[in-house]
């Protein structure tokens, strides 16, 4: 399966061009029906097609910035920059359209600087700033009059003292209206950005604290790997010493005498040379990477392989094996060394704590996803006590009498490593359950 790599802050630039194309829209959106209330309801004497020239305008900009969001080319920060400049000017010109300064939506002139401040660094912040002053500025002197100036000296004249008292009272009581538009406009994008921003420190501050977690686990398991590999330096010369009495011992003694005796050194043949198995295999393994240490195989035959060396250690105990008929047998599944020994180590620790005549259950389920596969392992012991719940898999349990110390983290570890979940609890009858969630191999 192929996946294109793209840089995150490449990523970032274009979502905020994205969101700046929304913004634009329902800015379009709003002067759009603020011109047709102040003419058609208000009966506002505006210049509407020098207006209507300027949304157009901005639309077209519009247009173009999503038309370049269907591009592949990087966005830069200049590009958004730009864009928010050309806004700017944008609102400026309709500003100059409408009263200049004296409009009480001036306050727009504060939302691309809000914008520069949260998506591009301070230096274009300060740029921000300095432009929509100026411009703020230019305003006061120099812009273009609602109503021609004869007719409405004409009408000043002709009005009676009460009326202009009247039209200046309706002209101020717009004005507030408009202030009052502009601070709850203000505030809930303020309100908004910072809502926004706090989630974004604290979906920070989590990721962090989860990294800083995964960091001491790692070294937990590097701590780990460190002892386990001096110990098999350790237990190799002992081992082969065993070996070679073990194996004098069952010279000297005939079976046909020592029948009973030669049994029990049979056994601790098989033991010892179990034991110096594992530490091959831990040798080997040491160190190698994950596609050196597993291969592709189909689910089923890998299911058969985990199970056919976990009777070999545990022949004795009776195994309730429950396979969905809609389960993915036929799927690929990574065969990684160090995932058989987990799933082998689960087994173990269930068939440790579980009465021989019950056995335990593992069932094969599909998962909602066809990329995956559950696998729950359920023993009949007496389950896991509360105290132990919440340090299982996070940290090696030094005191653990029912094997979900040390072999049990480092699970954890492999299946999240994998790509896998592995939850624990207590099944309501008795005894616990393990769920693991394993990826599958599909193939592109």
């Amino acid at each position: 399966m192929l996946i294109n790599f793209i840089p995150k802050a490449e990523i970032s630039a274009k979502e905020n061009l994205e969101w700046l194309f929304i913004l634009r829209n329902l800015m379009i959106g709003g002067e759009s029906l603020l011109l047709l209330i102040s003419v058609d309801f208000l009966k506002i004497p505006l210049h509407q097609d020098a207006l209507w020239l300027t949304i157009s305008a901005i639309g077209t900009v519009n247009l173009y910035t999503w038309i370049r969001l269907q591009t592949d080319t990087p966005v830069t920060e200049m590009e958004i920059f730009s864009q928010l400049a050309i806004d700017v000017f944008a609102i400026t010109a309709l500003l100059y359209l409408t009263g200049g300064a004296t409009n009480p939506f001036t306050w727009i002139f504060l939302l691309p600087v809000i914008l520069t401040a949260i998506i591009l660094p301070h230096t274009y912040t300060w740029y921000m700033v300095i432009l929509t002053t100026t411009l703020y500025t230019f305003l006061i002197p120099y812009h273009a009059s609602l109503t021609p100036i004869e007719p409405h000296m004409m009408n000043m004249m002709a009005m009676s003292p009460e009326a202009h008292i009247m039209q200046d009272e309706e002209f101020f009581n717009f004005h507030i209206f408009g202030m009052w538009f502009g601070f709850v406009c203000s505030a809930g994008l303020v309100a908004f950005f910072a809502l926004e921003l706090s989630n974004t420190i604290k979906a920070g501050e989590r990721t962090l604290a989860e990294a800083r977690e995964k960091s001491l686990q790692d070294e937990r398991i590097i701590s780990l790997g460190t002892l386990a590999a001096s110990a098999a330096h350790d237990m190799g010369t002992p081992l082969g010493t065993m070996a070679i009495i073990v194996h004098e011992l069952k010279d000297d003694y005939s079976p046909e005498v020592h029948d009973d005796l030669h049994d029990k050194i049979h056994i601790m043949q098989e033991q010892i040379n179990r034991c110096k198995q594992a530490l091959s295999v831990m040798s080997a393994s040491a160190g190698q990477l994950r596609a050196e240490s597993g291969h592709v195989t189909i689910l089923s035959d890998y299911l058969d392989e985990v199970i056919t060396q976990w009777r070999s250690q545990q022949p004795g105990v009776k195994l309730n094996l429950h396979i969905s008929p809609l389960a993915p047998l036929n799927e690929n599944i990574l065969a990684e060394i160090t995932l058989t020994h987990s799933l082998i180590n689960i087994l173990n620790n269930a068939a440790e704590v579980t009465p021989q005549d019950e056995g335990i259950d593992l069932m094969i389920d599909p998962c909602a996803t066809n990329e995956n596969v559950a696998i729950k392992i359920r023993d009949y012991g007496p389950g896991i006590p509360d105290e132990l719940m919440n340090k299982i898999g996070k940290m090696p349990i030094d005191d653990s009498n029912q094997g979900l110390g040390v072999g049990l983290f480092l699970t954890y570890s492999t299946i999240a490593r994998l790509g896998g979940k592995i939850n624990i609890s207590n099944a309501s009858p008795g005894g616990a359950c393990i769920s693991i969630i394993l990826p599958l191999v599909i193939s592109a």
